[in-house]
């Protein structure tokens, strides 16, 4: 979903050229090659984001590849940065570190999985906010 997102956000407003490859990997290889939840790509889809992506492992060549790798809970984030290679310039940072004072949305970006569609929409509209600070803050001071 986040990646679907991101893609989206960028594309929407004309961002493209500050990014080669924007993709998502998991910290663990348990669902490499399944598609996305149908449950999410049906929200994302409910949204006009297009959804097309297999699911893959982060490798250690990925943190040479990316100016950012962004995990989106702390296990996560613990797992990333366990990761890095030492001479990497790659920020690694959780998603909600582009939340705002005030937000209606938590830092952590929980699975719904196990719950019910209610649980993806609230990802949805979550990621589409971290992802608007993110390009506000990190590509907007580049124009």
């Amino acid at each position: 979903m986040a990646e679907a997102i991101f893609k989206h956000q960028v594309k929407e407003q004309g961002y493209e050229k500050y990014f080669k490859l924007i993709d998502s990997f998991g910290t663990s290889g348990w669902h490499i090659g399944d598609s996305p939840d149908s449950r999410s790509a049906k929200t994302c889809r409910r949204h006009g984001v297009p959804v097309s992506h297999s699911a893959q492992q982060i490798s250690s060549n990925d943190f040479k590849n990316f100016d950012y790798i962004i995990g989106m809970d702390k296990s996560n984030l613990q797992d990333l940065k366990f990761m890095k290679p030492e001479n990497s310039n790659v920020i690694v940072e959780i998603f909600g570190h582009w939340n705002t004072p005030n937000s209606q949305y938590q830092d952590i970006v929980d699975d719904p999985y196990y719950g019910g569609i209610d649980g993806f929409e609230y990802n949805f509209n979550q990621i589409c906010h971290f992802t608007n600070e993110f390009l506000k803050r990190e590509i907007g001071v580049l124009e």
